[in-house]
């Protein structure tokens, strides 16, 4: 399989078909309201104003599965972003990314990449919180935290997996070499 043959839910019912992406460079990025990495939507705002028109997606997927923060409905999220962040790019529908209900893109995306650690005085701190919850979190795929980026290219491969407490400086510097 490739990732354009997934669907993702969209905030109003929908679906995204990741086959309309093919040709673009896609960021893939589950999100929350109340997180201390919440200003990244700021900087994936910039980004994607930017690059848009050259063919950079974003696909923001609200996840509700780390510490409670991302209670609101989808159209509470949806405000909250506009509002706040004024936010233009697509938000789909709430959804898990980890264990039995997580989204079939989730498990293709971690299986073309997989965890490599969390780096940085952010990274630390994260990690001895995530090894509360999972004792074995070095050692599984699992997304561990909001705001960890998947990087496609053009071509359809997942080139990168940013974790939350990455360099946004890395990460943007990777999606303009894409574009």
């Amino acid at each position: 399989m490739s990732i354009y043959d997934y669907t993702v839910p969209t905030a109003d019912g929908g679906e995204l078909s990741l086959k309309d992406m093919a040709g673009k460079v896609m960021v893939i990025v589950n999100t929350a309201t109340g997180c201390g990495f919440t200003p990244q939507y700021k900087e994936l705002e910039e980004l994607y104003e930017e690059l848009h028109e050259d063919g950079l997606e974003i696909i923001d997927i609200p996840c509700n599965q780390f510490g409670n923060q991302a209670p609101g409905t989808d159209e509470e999220i949806h405000e909250f972003c506009t509002l706040k962040y004024d936010t233009k790019f697509p938000q789909m529908k709430k959804s898990d990314v980890n264990g039995p209900d997580a989204l079939p893109l989730y498990a293709y995306l971690k299986e073309q990449k997989g965890f490599e650690g969390l780096k940085g005085a952010k990274g630390l701190a994260l990690a001895a919180f995530v090894k509360k919850m999972d004792k074995d979190y070095k050692n599984n795929p699992d997304i561990k935290w909001n705001f960890t980026k998947f990087v496609v290219d053009r071509e359809g491969e997942v080139v990168a997996r940013f974790e939350p407490t990455d360099s946004m400086k890395d990460f943007e510097k990777l999606v303009k070499e894409l574009i």
